[in-house]
């Protein structure tokens, strides 16, 4: 087994061919393009997909290798994944040449073995560079080819950053350096994951809201700002890519994502201090100009060099753990606290707060004056929220978005009426003074 530690790219194809000068700045190693095809098998009914797990064999020439991906984790482009190889004589699946530990406990392997089929393939020629950064190899890999699934397929422009030796953290500054030409954005799918969207038709990805964020249990405050800041930029993301694929409705689920983040470093803005992400937000805020900016397409924006800069540095910012460079001995114990006693205090004072400001208020463009800060409280309570039944508190969000939804409307009459039902609604946390 090893981990594989990559950081995907999808590229323009200018970017794509401008890939070489680019690189020329390093000192490295570089191999010629060769053609490579992979096949992903999967059962009729995806169970390796809800497994999170990812089977392929590989031919390079008459060379085979057999790949089972199993979880990992993704943070903005960075994939993270325990992965095991095997090399074949033939291009003939066999899962019982992997190790037995890899499955879950029961699985019954020649079932297993007789329910996989070829589900889709990868067909694209592979350029690589080995590049000498510091004390770090990366290599970096130019794909150029497609996706196909049946009838369906779509264009491959991909460049991945892979560490073969040293620090993530390098690879990741090397990665900044590298964006500055242009024409590359994170990409958060892999070939696998654009891979099942084919089969399943999906060309367009429809919008989606944001989910409720789910903290381990006894999840630290800090596990749960790095939670928080982490689905952001997943929506971020998802959205972003859905733009991209045609989805114009899209647009809003990225202008919710930057507000997801903001919500997000507002939240714990009392235990990191501000000027340890205040970097990453100013470049939020660009973003957010951009975006206002008429006519602005998907392409303009996603391939921006302050889109794909600030994704990049809140990956590393996360994934590196940034904040504790300014962190004192005190901070640190409080981010080392309780996540869900942090989520009672900070639920109660939305909860205040929102009551404080709607309660009183009359005319329609008072409360259109107001949605604004609305929308972001309830951004919030999705990032806080995660720990407790998730059936009491949609219930509890459902009279706040009646509201929401009214106001977006501009109904004039009823507004008073849902405030005073949401406000009275019980708190579905712990009082923040409660027992343990």
């Amino acid at each position: 087994m090893t981990i594989e530690i990559e950081l995907k790219f999808i590229a323009t194809p200018t970017a794509a061919e401008n890939l070489a000068e680019a690189l020329s700045a390093w000192p490295h190693q570089h191999s010629a393009a060769r053609a490579l095809t992979n096949i992903y098998f999967e059962t009729e009914d995806n169970q390796l997909r809800r497994w999170d797990m990812g089977l392929r064999i590989r031919g390079v020439g008459q060379q085979y290798e057999m790949t089972l991906k199993t979880a990992g984790k993704t943070v903005g482009g960075l994939h993270q994944r325990p992965e095991y190889n095997v090399p074949l004589s033939a291009p003939e699946l066999d899962i019982s040449l992997l190790p037995q530990d890899v499955w879950p406990q029961g699985t019954d392997l020649p079932a297993l073995q007789q329910r996989l089929k070829p589900l889709f393939s990868t067909h694209f020629e592979r350029e690589t560079w080995v590049v000498t950064v510091e004390e770090s190899d990366i290599e970096v890999a130019f794909d150029r080819g497609e996706v196909a699934a049946g009838e369906r397929s779509e264009p491959l422009y991909e460049v991945e950053l892979e560490l073969k030796q040293g620090q993530r953290a390098t690879m990741l500054k090397f990665a900044g350096q590298l964006i500055a030409s242009g024409g590359l954005r994170l990409g958060s799918l892999s070939k696998a994951a654009r891979g099942y969207q084919l089969a399943q038709g999906m060309e367009v990805n429809p919008v989606r809201a944001l989910p409720l964020q789910k903290a381990a249990a006894k999840a630290t405050v800090e596990q749960g700002m790095v939670t928080a800041l982490t689905a952001g930029l997943a929506h971020w993301q998802y959205h972003e890519e859905a733009w991209l694929r045609g989805n114009d409705q899209a647009k809003e689920g990225v202008i919710e994502a930057l507000e997801t983040l903001r919500q997000a470093f507002s939240l714990f803005g009392a235990l990191v201090p501000r000027k340890a992400s205040s970097e990453i937000r100013q470049q939020l805020l660009l973003i957010e100009e951009q975006l206002a900016e008429q006519g602005i397409t998907a392409e303009q924006l996603c391939f921006s060099a302050n889109a794909v800069a600030a994704q990049l540095a809140l990956t590393h910012w996360l994934v590196e753990s940034q904040w504790q460079n300014w962190l004192d001995e005190k901070s640190k114990d409080k981010l080392q606290g309780s996540f869900k006693r942090f989520s009672d205090i900070m639920l109660s004072r939305i909860a205040a707060d929102l009551k404080e400001t709607f309660i009183g208020v009359q005319l329609l463009n008072e409360f259109q004056d107001k949605a604004t800060r609305l929308h972001r409280q309830l951004l919030a309570v999705h990032l806080l929220a995660g720990a407790y039944p998730s059936e009491d508190v949609n219930a509890w969000l459902a009279g706040w978005q009646e509201l929401q939804w009214a106001i977006r409307e501009q109904q004039t009459q009823g507004l008073v009426q849902l405030v005073n039902l949401a406000a009275r609604q019980s708190p579905f946390w712990l009082n923040s003074g409660s027992p343990r």
